[in-house]
């Protein structure tokens, strides 16, 4: 195996054989990190997609279909800013710049990072909760690829979840019904990744994960040469930009692009804004919030997908810590803010964005405007998704439907085990290679059932 893991509380080498998500014997809650046995930056062929960076990802295979984030120098939305110096990293679907992420999102980049680190004799089903992006990665990535997969989604988030093509019968999407929210599908996630047979993704504390979204600061210092000084971002749990994070201590490490720390500049979309909130009052813990409170202003975003109530921030290793090393900043993005962001970035650079990425757009003109960043700084706009109109015009898209709908009132060990019986296994032998259409599916429930199972 070409790495090991640390323990950023105890500084304990862990091997990766088992999978591990945490330490046990940590004794404050701590993210593991990547050790990569070759300190050396050598990316390999465009044509190998992100696996071009395979040396510095933890995994033990390699998938069909990805692509890797491409970074560009941007030549009109730099001019526009003031800006001499904006590298633009994509990621989503854009076949002119050379990316070609069907989902249109970064979150391939983990999808394909985590399944990979994952062999291919894994005997359980694997579990991961979304508010939307990751979610049509991993279905993209499972169906493909043949990985047992169940992905766990907030109900009112399905017009996100889209996909190009047939799916593979061993990718089962679960609904959280109602009015949930993300951290009620990661909760859900969590009560059937405890059933027999099912295994937990683990978000944050999945390595591969964080080490897949890095490959999007590797893009960005192989296209500049140097580190940069200021990366921009928007952010629900901050893994991405964690994972920024830790891929500039890498370059560090390898000494090959200088020393610098680069400042993270993360944003999220008002009213919902936890991480900004907190890091304004230079707070590892969030301030208190109730639920209701928190429902209502996530209900009013439209980057849904940023709408996490409880991401990796306090952690050590996790956000708060990354901030405080790079002395970093956070903003909070109105929608009308985003929405006019986005419209000058495909005005000027001729590609639509996804939410999230108008967010991030938004915090870097409001920074260039305001003096947080000079004219002639090394800056990277992480695009984290984008090309949505592009995927929808170039191929065959179609919407994926829930095979189940839990209510919230449902979320019991009892009876999520009784709603998940019969999709456990979920793949089966016969199953493994037949395509299931995902295309819309009517309501099958009888009477006043909470558990909605719906026809695939």
């Amino acid at each position: 195996m070409h790495y090991s893991l640390e323990c950023l509380d105890t500084g304990t080498e862990i091997s990766d054989a088992a999978l591990p998500l945490t330490n046990p014997t940590a004794r404050t809650p701590a993210l593991l990190r990547t050790r990569y046995h070759n300190r050396a930056f050598s990316p390999g062929s465009p044509e190998l997609g992100i696996y071009r960076f395979a040396d510095w990802l933890p995994i033990r295979r390699r998938l069909q279909g990805s692509s890797a984030p491409v970074t560009f120098r941007s030549e009109e939305l730099g001019r526009h800013l003031g800006l001499s110096r904006l590298f633009i990293t994509f990621s989503g679907y854009w076949p002119e710049r050379g990316t070609r992420m069907l989902t249109g999102t970064f979150k391939e980049c983990e999808a394909f990072s985590v399944c990979a680190r994952m062999p291919a004799d894994h005997p359980d089903t694997l579990v991961v909760a979304s508010a939307g992006n990751t979610a049509r990665a991993f279905i993209r990535v499972c169906s493909e690829n043949g990985i047992p997969l169940v992905v766990v989604a907030p109900e009112r988030n399905l017009p996100a979840l889209w996909a190009v093509g047939p799916l593979a019968g061993c990718v089962r999407l679960i609904a959280a019904g109602g009015d949930s929210d993300y951290a009620d599908a990661i909760a859900l996630s969590e009560m059937i990744a405890g059933l027999p047979g099912f295994t937990a993704e683990g978000g944050a504390r999945n390595v591969a994960r964080r080490d897949g979204m890095g490959t999007t600061m590797l893009s960005a210092v192989e296209a500049i040469g140097e580190l940069p000084h200021h990366y921009f971002q928007a952010v629900g749990s901050g893994t991405g930009a964690i994972a920024a994070w830790e891929a500039n201590l890498r370059f560090i490490d390898n000494g090959n692009f200088g020393r610098r720390k680069t400042r993270l500049h993360v944003s999220q979309n008002a009213p919902f804004t936890p991480i900004h909130d907190a890091w304004q009052q230079r707070s590892r813990r969030f301030g208190p919030i109730d639920e209701h409170t928190a429902r209502s202003q996530i209900a009013a975003i439209n980057a849904r997908v940023l709408a996490n109530r409880n991401p990796p921030y306090g952690i050590k290793g996790g956000l708060y810590d990354a901030l405080v090393d790079t002395d970093g900043t956070t903003a909070a993005i109105t929608n009308e803010a985003a929405a006019e962001a986005s419209r000058l970035f495909e005005r000027l650079e001729g590609i639509d964005l996804e939410p999230a990425a108008a967010v991030a757009a938004a915090h870097l003109a409001e920074a260039a405007r305001v003096g947080t960043v000079k004219a002639d700084d090394a800056i990277v706009l992480n695009v984290t998704g984008g090309g949505y109109n592009r995927v929808h015009r170039d191929a065959e898209v179609a919407p994926v439907p829930p095979s189940l709908i839990i209510e919230r009132r449902d979320f019991t060990p009892a009876a999520v085990a009784a709603a998940m019986a019969p999709f456990s296994p979920v793949l089966s032998p016969s199953e493994k290679d037949q395509p299931r259409k995902n295309q819309s599916a009517k309501d099958s429930s009888k009477g006043n059932s909470t558990t909605t199972v719906v026809p695939a």
